[in-house]
């Protein structure tokens, strides 16, 4: 790709981001995509070393770099994946939530955002290093089905927040007005949305026990394509061992508390 002249930017909306890249990555459609943003195991560096590694498009960008990260073996063995790094590790903040079409207002993925810590949980240092993972959503032909989410390969968008309006805060608000109610059959709201949308958020325990770091943040009750009779689980970031479990804890809760606040209107 020839460089590109001043003034222009790499800056895809969260729907280009799943509905475009993505998707296309999943399918194995379009591997030249990978020259816009290459698969890296996000987990194995730390996030200073990640830039010189970003695509065509984002080298030299200051601002962001976007990553394809590949699925653990451990977590398509069932287990959760590990965010730890050499030096830190990778801790969600905040309350998984939907994104949509601007078309059909339909979910098309979902967001989480992590921050980066130094050092070992629960008594990291917390750092500027900021990342969105967007995971897609495979929609349900039928009412009475549970929307799946792709584990295959995950998109993320790193980026350091330095407390000032960056480039990509200033793109124009998309249409659409107020945050509506998850809908995951298209513009008509069915009866039954709510209760399945209120399944989803059930915290459930973890599919297997392990003592390394986690951050598998994501709706329970999510259906994993590869392994049907399993269910997604929230758990938070952190260093996963005895010493940490009450931190742990806290954390759940405050994920629960989080997503009781939503008012789904």
């Amino acid at each position: 790709m020839e460089d590109l002249p001043p003034g222009f930017r790499f800056y895809p909306t969260e729907e280009e981001l799943i509905s475009f890249y993505l998707q296309h990555k999943l399918q194995g459609t379009r591997p030249q995509l990978d020259r816009v943003i290459p698969v890296v195991d996000i987990y194995d560096l730390e996030p200073s070393h990640l830039p010189q590694y970003a695509g065509e498009m984002c080298r030299g960008d200051p601002e962001q770099w976007f990553f394809f990260s590949a699925r653990q073996e451990r977590e398509a063995r069932g287990g959760r994946p590990s965010r730890t790094t050499s030096f830190g590790f990778w801790k969600a903040t905040g309350s998984p939530s939907f994104v949509r079409s601007s078309t059909s207002n339909q979910i098309i993925g979902m967001k989480k955002t992590m921050v980066f810590y130094s050092g070992r949980a629960p008594n990291g240092r917390k750092t500027n290093w900021k990342m969105n993972e967007y995971k897609q959503i495979i929609q349900p032909y039928s009412p009475n089905e549970t929307p799946q989410l792709r584990h295959e390969f995950s998109l993320c968008r790193v980026y350091i927040n330095t407390g000032r309006l960056r480039s990509f805060d200033r793109r124009p608000t998309e249409a659409g007005g107020a945050p509506q109610p998850p809908d995951f059959h298209g513009d008509h709201q069915h009866a039954g949305d709510h209760d399945r949308v209120a399944q989803m958020m059930i915290i459930n325990p973890p599919l297997v026990a392990d003592d390394e770091s986690s951050s598998s943040a994501w709706p329970a009750n999510i259906t994993n394509p590869d392994h049907p009779g399993q269910t997604s689980n929230i758990n938070i970031i952190g260093e996963q061992s005895a010493s940490d479990n009450n931190w742990q804890m806290e954390e759940d809760l405050q994920l629960l508390l989080e997503l009781e606040k939503l008012n789904w209107v």
